[in-house]
């Protein structure tokens, strides 16, 4: 299995972020049809708070998009197997 991983930090809003979640939304839906690929996008901070509905709109598509208390809880190895 190959992996496409994203990180990123937002402290503040703005445009940018609702463009990148929309970006890596589109990214994930392609990636779909790669065989033996997935997209992975770890992402976090407050400036999500003011971008909240198209973030939500990300997590309704990609299955694999999560933040740092879940690399703290060690979702790698879930997900990596």
């Amino acid at each position: 299995m190959l992996y496409g991983i994203e990180t990123n930090f937002y402290r503040s809003g703005g445009s940018k972020l609702n463009e990148t979640a929309r970006s890596y939304k589109n990214i994930a839906l392609e990636a779909r049809e790669i065989n033996n690929f997935a997209f992975i996008w770890f992402t976090d901070g407050k400036g999500w708070n003011n971008a909240r509905h198209n973030l939500e709109e990300s997590f309704d598509v990609m299955k694999h998009i999560y933040n740092i208390d879940d690399l703290k809880n060690n979702i790698i190895e879930q997900v990596i197997r």
